[in-house]
């Protein structure tokens, strides 16, 4: 088969073009472009898909989150709704950023106003599904729609939530932002094991699930993203000049700003 590359009547050091520049160019170009309007609404709808998708998890019944594990775990403990837990856990929280001196932002305060409210009214609203094939669908769409949700609030760029903060804060001081998540987060899910929270192989899928989801998603919703420009002369598949080095979108955490 005759490549793009080898193609008679081409001139030396051609590039593809737009169409043939495979599935990385097409994830990695934001889907909207950057208003202030656009990044307040999607904040907000990305926050909301965020708790909806949160509660969906908890209610398949088949394992939560770490930091659910901990709301969960702590509503069954000493009462209150799971999401109520969760607000308060987000302002506690947000408290550990002072001596991090890290600053929040319009969506780390609608973080924790909004996520835990969204949760609480979801689950009331809706019904436990019963049959195992339902709480597996509800599972995955849970954890697939929280990717998409991830991506949208952090792709508004308008602060990291609580815990996001704690973690890229925490891992500035000479981290590895990898290590500070799996101590934060194996705590926080230890912590809810023994007050009672339902883990299991929910628990499994969304840890290994949604690194790559995000990394999927947020390229996509990043509204700070510059739209693809048509390659110059002598540049390579990402549209970059060869001798200048190809920016990383891969470099943010899946669970907020870049380290």
């Amino acid at each position: 088969m005759t490549s793009m590359r080898d193609t008679p009547g081409a001139p030396a050091g051609s590039t593809p073009d737009r169409t043939s520049r495979g599935i990385g160019a097409i994830i990695q170009r934001p889907l909207v472009p950057d208003r202030p309007a656009r990044r307040l609404s999607q904040l907000v709808v990305g926050l909301t898909l965020y708790g909806i998708s949160s509660a969906m998890v908890i209610q398949s019944g088949l394992g939560v989150e770490p930091w659910d594990a901990l709301s969960q775990g702590l509503s069954r403990t000493f009462g209150l709704g799971v999401g109520v837990w969760t607000n308060i856990i987000g302002a506690l929280v947000l408290l550990l950023w002072i001596p991090l001196r890290n600053k929040p932002g319009l969506g780390t305060v609608l973080n924790v106003l909004m996520i835990g409210t969204v949760m609480d009214l979801f689950m009331a609203w809706t019904p436990v599904p019963e049959a195992m094939w339902l709480r597996w669908t509800v599972l995955i769409s849970g954890v697939v729609l929280n990717g998409v949700a991830t991506g949208m609030y952090i792709g508004a760029g308008l602060g990291p939530g609580p815990r996001d903060g704690l973690m890229t804060g925490w891992a500035a001081r000479g981290h590895s932002i990898r290590a500070v998540r799996w101590v934060i987060e194996l705590t926080v899910l230890v912590i809810g094991f023994l007050l009672g929270a339902t883990l299991g192989i929910g628990t499994l899928i969304y840890a290994v699930a949604i690194g790559p989801l995000s990394q999927i998603f947020i390229p996509m919703f990043d509204l700070k993203g510059r739209t693809p420009k048509e390659p110059e002369p002598g540049a390579g598949r990402s549209g970059a000049p060869d001798d200048e080095p190809v920016p990383d979108v891969k470099s943010r955490t899946p669970d907020g700003d870049a380290p």
